[in-house]
């Protein structure tokens, strides 16, 4: 008796468990990254952010832009909201890749692009104009870069004109200095300072659960039939 009844716990604990398979894949669709940073480092606008855990967040990825939000460690405080577009120059890796624009030694790295797990593509993040031109000659490489030196109000992120500034400070189209779609991978590693946080194991996309739930209910009326059976 009592190894039937636990039976039946086991199965109905096995058709919830199929039936939240589904939403252990969450974090896929917005690339939620918490990463510790053992340096300051600064973002599009100006701003510089201390040392410290912060979570990375994709808010949003209206046609070739994608906007992104960088939130305290436990996503309660928001501090910026930037503009990105995708950039397709790293060979995909297991671990989360964050990419900086080298700057001197008195001043903090300048955070360029980051990739998520796994991806063959991520965010590049764009620069008002004036620093864009900065760090285009730093790194003699093109840069994304607004049209004009302040960041734009959030409601005007996916229209903003954005386009690349060169090492010989020329605007160019975005997609004629920049890879933006996924034609040729190269292996690129970061030098920065950080470390990730344990991120949720993404388990295989499968199949509908809909058969497998359907049986164990098969079985678990079985199992219902034979209890009924002994203790009548």
């Amino acid at each position: 008796m009592k190894i039937i009844r636990t039976a039946l716990v086991v199965l109905t604990l096995l058709m919830l468990g199929g039936l939240l398979v589904p939403s252990v894949r969450a974090d896929e669709k917005d690339k939620k990254t918490v990463i510790t940073f053992s340096q300051s480092f600064e973002i599009p606008g100006g701003q510089v952010l201390p040392a410290g855990t912060y979570t990375f967040v994709l808010f949003d990825s209206p046609s070739d832009r994608n906007i992104v939000r960088i939130f305290s460690a436990d996503g309660t405080k928001l501090f910026a909201t930037i503009l990105a577009i995708n950039n397709f120059r790293l060979t995909a890796t297991g671990k989360t890749v964050m990419l900086f624009s080298e700057r001197p030694a008195d001043a903090p790295d300048a955070l360029k692009a980051w990739f998520y797990p796994n991806n063959n593509w991520g965010q590049e993040f764009v620069y008002p104009k004036r620093r864009a031109i900065q760090l285009a000659l730093a790194e003699k490489e093109p840069i994304p870069a607004l049209t004009t030196d302040t960041l734009p109000v959030e409601a005007e992120l996916k229209t903003a004109p954005i386009i690349a500034i060169t090492p010989e400070q020329k605007e160019v189209p975005v997609a004629a200095v920049i890879q933006t779609a996924p034609l040729v991978a190269e292996n690129t590693t970061s030098s920065a300072p950080f470390t990730e946080a344990p991120q949720p194991q993404q388990l295989p996309k499968t199949a509908s659960t809909l058969p497998l739930v359907a049986l164990l209910g098969v079985a678990s009326l079985g199992f219902a039939f034979l209890l009924k059976r002994f203790t009548s």
